[in-house]
């Protein structure tokens, strides 16, 4: 075999020096750990070297050493009496020149020197690490958004899909960014939003896909109101006044129930504010839309009567069985407020407490008879139930 000129040598040495410095400027800038796009790499050259060289299997590794300025192919070889494939056996001849004491049924390890091997390195290292760049740069916004997952975040509306309705929003998250999707039907119907406004979403879900990281963000979820309250009442973010549950129908009404164990602690005036400053700031945000603060029992008939304010309530009877229903017996001037538009106030009521509500006024139930305002107001396919 020719040996390879001093000339030669410093050319690949220089090439791996200027290689291993590429990878350190790397991680530099981008933050992406060598070790990760070394073990990508020599991943890749093992791949491009067996297929050039049919017969090779997993007996080639490629090995990278940065202290030395080494990039190396090493194949390990079957000590056998005769060779059918010279690529994975060396004949115990051969073997021995180099190394007189192997014996047949060793396996003997040499660094080969693939023709125009440097030419494919440099190519096979340019677009793994393009590749690579992409992996490592998916894996650090997934890292930094999936932190951020059921948790308000402040963007910027980057463009509008005037044919679909749908807002992109530009979000920031450890210094990462990325674009997400705010489809119609998470946005809240009669709030409008142009290129360059700010917005608050919450993000529901953070998917990675071959397109890229999906952030998952809504305007209609409930969570957004939790988050907006623990932003404006500090009892709340401290933990001193609890959200129990929340009911909400986006842009129309919310219904929300909070408790503390303290009893000093008025919870509802604690969400209200001085003058409804901090309730008023959330209907603010989530543009007028109604909020009723209600206070959590653990008694389910005064939770119930509660979940229906405004409207009064005379009684409530829990019924004893697993359905976790109740009647309600409110005045006859009360029912169609504590019905509500549409049924939205008893479904909303229903929804916070988990129970199935089922209201009459005060008359029907004195007469026996059966309640209809209710079937008047809801459409026959919706039931006041927990819809969660």
């Amino acid at each position: 075999m020719a040996k390879r000129s001093k000339k030669t040598e410093n050319t690949q040495e220089q090439d791996n020096r200027e290689f291993f410095a590429a990878l350190d400027m790397l991680e530099a800038e981008r933050g992406i750990k060598k070790e990760f796009m070394l073990e990508k790499i020599t991943q890749a050259l093992a791949s491009a070297y067996k297929r050039d060289h049919d017969g090779v299997g997993d007996n080639v590794v490629v090995v990278a050493d940065q202290e030395r300025n080494i990039v190396r192919v090493i194949v390990r070889r079957d000590v056998v009496e005769e060779v059918d494939n010279p690529y994975s056996e060396i004949s115990l001849e051969e073997a021995r020149r180099s190394l007189p004491n192997v014996q047949l049924g060793d396996v003997v390890s040499s660094e080969v020197r693939p023709k125009n091997f440097g030419r494919i390195a440099a190519q096979t290292a340019r677009q793994v690490i393009i590749q690579g760049i992409r992996e490592a740069e998916r894996s650090k916004v997934l890292d930094a958004f999936t932190e951020k997952t059921s948790e308000m975040m402040s963007g910027y509306v980057s463009r509008v899909d005037e044919r679909t309705g749908a807002l992109y929003v530009k979000l920031r998250a450890n210094g990462e960014i990325t674009e997400a999707l705010l489809s119609a039907s998470e946005q809240v119907k009669g709030q409008e939003y142009h290129e360059g406004d700010r917005i608050n979403v919450y993000v529901v879900d953070v998917r990675s896909t071959t397109r890229g990281v999906h952030v998952v963000i809504s305007r209609t979820h409930i969570g957004l109101v939790r988050r907006l309250f623990e932003q404006e009442v500090p009892e709340i973010f401290d933990g001193v006044v609890e959200i129990r549950s929340i009911s909400r129908e986006a842009g129309s009404r919310t219904k929300m129930a909070v408790w503390s164990a303290d009893p000093a602690v008025d919870p509802i005036g604690a969400c209200v504010g001085p003058r409804g400053q901090r309730v008023n700031l959330v209907v603010e945000e989530l543009g007028g839309e109604k909020v009723d603060i209600i206070k959590y029992s653990e008694d389910p008939a005064e939770y119930v009567a509660a979940a229906l304010a405004p409207a009064d309530v005379v009684s409530v009877e829990v019924l004893e069985d697993d359905t976790k229903s109740c009647r309600v017996v409110v005045p006859d001037d009360q029912l169609s407020l504590a019905i509500g538009k549409e049924g939205q106030n008893a479904r909303l009521a229903a929804k916070l407490t988990g129970y199935k509500i089922d209201i009459k006024s005060v008359s029907a139930a004195e007469s026996g008879e059966e309640d209809v305002s209710e079937d008047e107001e809801l459409p026959e396919e919706e039931t006041i139930e927990d819809e969660e």
